[in-house]
């Protein structure tokens, strides 16, 4: 009867003691907020798509790297 009471004395003691760790925790922090959506262009040589802030711009056409813009030229 005495091991009975020892654990639930324990079991209580183990309870309270969680519930403090998570009343000092700090709160959990909130997502940051999303990037803004770009807008997206296809490449003119392989149709790839990619963020208009990362294609390289040859007039009204858009590339997604050098050598295509160089392929495309020819």
């Amino acid at each position: 009867m005495k091991y009975l009471v020892l654990l639930v004395v324990l079991v209580l003691g183990y309870a309270w003691w969680r519930g403090q760790r998570r009343a000092e925790s700090p709160p959990p922090r909130r997502p940051t907020s999303a990037a803004t959506p770009q807008d997206m262009v296809a490449c003119a040589h392989c149709g790839v798509h990619l963020p208009r802030s990362e294609a390289l711009t040859h007039g009204p056409r858009t590339y997604c790297c050098a050598e295509h813009q160089q392929e495309d030229a020819h």
